[in-house]
C-alpha cells in the first residue's frame, strides 16, 4: 500500500522545487512569444514549382531577420511552414514592440518585402495574403488570459465547496476548495515554467493562443482527477469517520483505491498526446506539449499533493460520525 501521507514532506520537498525551478524558467527565461502574442506578421505566399524547399525557406528567413536585427534589432522570433493539401507557405515573424509605432509599422512591411523579393529570385511566388497584429490585439490576449485562468480557478473552487458542503462531517467543504486552488495554481504554473524552459532550447514551441488553452485545458482534467480522489476520500470519511480510524488512514486508504484509475487514465492520455507530438500536425505541437507536461504535473499533484495538503489542514480536527440527510426535493446535488 502507497502510504502518501507518511511520506508527505518528501512530496512536498519535490514540488517545492519544481515550483522554484518554474519560477526562475519564468523570470529568468526569455520569451518565445508566437505572433499572436507579439506585434507580429503572418505573410502567405502561393508558388506555381511542383517542388519547395521549405529548410531553404526557413535558413533564408533566418538570415534575413539577422541582417535585419544588426540594424534595427526588433525581430523575436521567425517561423515558416507549408499548409497542408495546397501549393502555399506561410513566414511568420514576431516584432518587438517599442513606444515609436509608426516606425515598428514601416519595418514589418520591410522585411515582408525584402523576404518577398529574396525567395522570387529562387521560386515563383506571389504574396496571397498578409495578416498584421497591432499592440491592441497583443494586449487583449494576454489581460484575458490571465482573467480566464483566474475566473476558472475560482470558479472549480467554489463549485468544490458547494458540492462537498454538508456531506462530510467533521471537515468544512471550505478545506476541499482550499486545496483546490492551491493544486490548480501549482499545475499552471509548473507547466508554465516547463514549457518555458523546453521553448528556450526548441524555439518551434512558442508561448500563444494554443498554449494558453492548452493551460486552461489542464485545468479540467487536473480538477477532474483531484476530485476523483476528494470524493473517494468523502465517501471513506462518511463509512469510517468517528469510527476508530484516523484521517490519515482514511486518506492513504481513499488514495489508494484510486490509484489504478488515475494512473491507467493519464498514462492513456500521456499516450495519444505523445502520438499526436510526433506524428501529428506541427501547428498544434506546443498545445500537445502543454498537454503532456500537465498531464504529468497535474497526476502527480492529485495523488501526492492534494490529499496530504488536505490533511495537513484537518489533521487537528475531530472526526464525526457522519449523519446522513433525509432526501427531499429541496436537497441540492453533489457530485
Amino acid at each position: 500500500m502507497l502510504h502518501v501521507i507518511n511520506s508527505r514532506l518528501v512530496y512536498f520537498a519535490i514540488s517545492g522545487v519544481l515550483f522554484f525551478l518554474s519560477l526562475l524558467a519564468i523570470f529568468i527565461f526569455p520569451l518565445n512569444l508566437g505572433i499572436d502574442m507579439t506585434w507580429g506578421t503572418q505573410s502567405e505566399f502561393r508558388y506555381d514549382t511542383y517542388q519547395i524547399d521549405l529548410e531553404s525557406i526557413s535558413q533564408i528567413v533566418d538570415t534575413e531577420k539577422q541582417v535585419f536585427n544588426t540594424e534595427k534589432n526588433t525581430i523575436n522570433t521567425v517561423n515558416a511552414y507549408k499548409i497542408t493539401w495546397e501549393r502555399s507557405f506561410v513566414v511568420e515573424v514576431g516584432f518587438v514592440g517599442n513606444d515609436n509605432v509608426e516606425q515598428l509599422e514601416k519595418d514589418k512591411v520591410a522585411f515582408r518585402d525584402n523576404i518577398e523579393s529574396l525567395l522570387g529570385e529562387l521560386w515563383d511566388i506571389s504574396l496571397s495574403g498578409y495578416t498584421n497584429i497591432g499592440a491592441s490585439f497583443w494586449d487583449y490576449i494576454k489581460d484575458t488570459a490571465r482573467i480566464t485562468l483566474i475566473i476558472a480557478i475560482i470558479a472549480i473552487a467554489l463549485y468544490i465547496a458547494y458540492a462537498f458542503s454538508g456531506a462530510v462531517s467533521g471537515i468544512s467543504s471550505t478545506t476541499f476548495a482550499i486545496v483546490t486552488i492551491i493544486t490548480l495554481f501549482h499545475d499552471v504554473f509548473i507547466s508554465t515554467g516547463l514549457y518555458i524552459a523546453t521553448s528556450t532550447i526548441f524555439p518551434e514551441f512558442q508561448i500563444d493562443t494554443f498554449f494558453i488553452t492548452a493551460l486552461l485545458t489542464i485545468l479540467g482534467y487536473s480538477i477532474n482527477d483531484t476530485i476523483v480522489i476528494f470524493d473517494r476520500i468523502r465517501s471513506n470519511l462518511q463509512a469510517f469517520g468517528g469510527k476508530g480510524k484516523k484521517l490519515d488512514e482514511i486518506i492513504n486508504i481513499s488514495v489508494n483505491q484510486s490509484l489504478t484509475r488515475s494512473i491507467y487514465t493519464s498514462a492513456t492520455l500521456g499516450f495519444v498526446l505523445f502520438c499526436i507530438l510526433v506524428f501529428g500536425p506541427e501547428s498544434i505541437a506546443g498545445f500537445t506539449l502543454a498537454m503532456i507536461y500537465g498531464t504529468v504535473v497535474g497526476t502527480f499533484s492529485s495523488i501526492f499533493i492534494a490529499s496530504p495538503l488536505l490533511y495537513e489542514i484537518n489533521k487537528d480536527k475531530e472526526l464525526k460520525v457522519y449523519e446522513k440527510k433525509e432526501v427531499s426535493a429541496d436537497d441540492k446535488m453533489v457530485v
